[in-house]
């Protein structure tokens, strides 16, 4: 019997399903965060949230990179046979956009606040300080990354809900165990 934690042929494990759903919180909040932090008039409180935000995004950047390794090192169960073979084209090419964008809007966040001439420090929590990229201060530079973070963000978001959208034709409208198996692992 196939241990809970690692995926089986027919659903993913608890490893899988748990970082799946970290990471889904983590992002949305992120999303959230980013939106409120910008526009509060109070410096402090932006500050604060600001470094909750970096926080979080240095957070979701490490989770990112763990669940690539896991899923590298992991079977993937194959898509129920009632799937059709265009999706079966473009399920993996959604899922490598997804993860692409998870790396590199947190990756444009760093470069953002490496390059800035602000130079305030990130502070993971208040754990340590975080040391900049290696790439040159400069406002043409933050100005770049900031949009760069900003379009980012937005298509992130596009494909998210993407993938929340075909998650729930999978449950509701096709009726099979696409969404079931990201719940909860099988017990074989």
């Amino acid at each position: 019997m196939q241990s809970a934690i690692t995926n089986t042929a027919t659903r993913y494990g608890w490893a899988t399903i748990l970082l799946h759903w970290l990471i889904a919180l983590i992002f949305l909040g992120q999303l959230g965060l980013g939106f409120v932090m910008v526009r509060l008039t109070s410096q402090r409180t932006a500050f604060e949230l600001i470094q909750l935000h970096k926080s979080l995004g240095f957070l979701l950047l490490g989770l990112i990179i763990l669940r690539i390794a896991w899923r590298l090192g992991n079977s993937t169960p194959p898509l129920p046979l009632s799937v059709g073979q265009c999706e079966r084209r473009t399920a993996p090419l959604a899922h490598l956009a997804l993860y692409a964008f998870q790396l590199a809007l947190p990756l444009s966040g760093w470069a953002l606040v490496s390059v800035s001439t602000l130079e305030i420090p990130s502070l993971p929590f208040n754990l340590f300080i975080m040391p900049n990229l290696p790439l040159a201060e400069s406002d043409a530079a933050e100005s770049f990354w900031a949009a760069a973070h900003w379009y980012l963000a937005y298509a992130g978001m596009a494909l998210v809900t993407v993938h929340i959208a075909a998650a729930l034709r999978h449950h509701f409208q096709l009726g099979d165990a696409v969404l079931k198996r990201m719940i909860t692992p099988s017990s074989e």
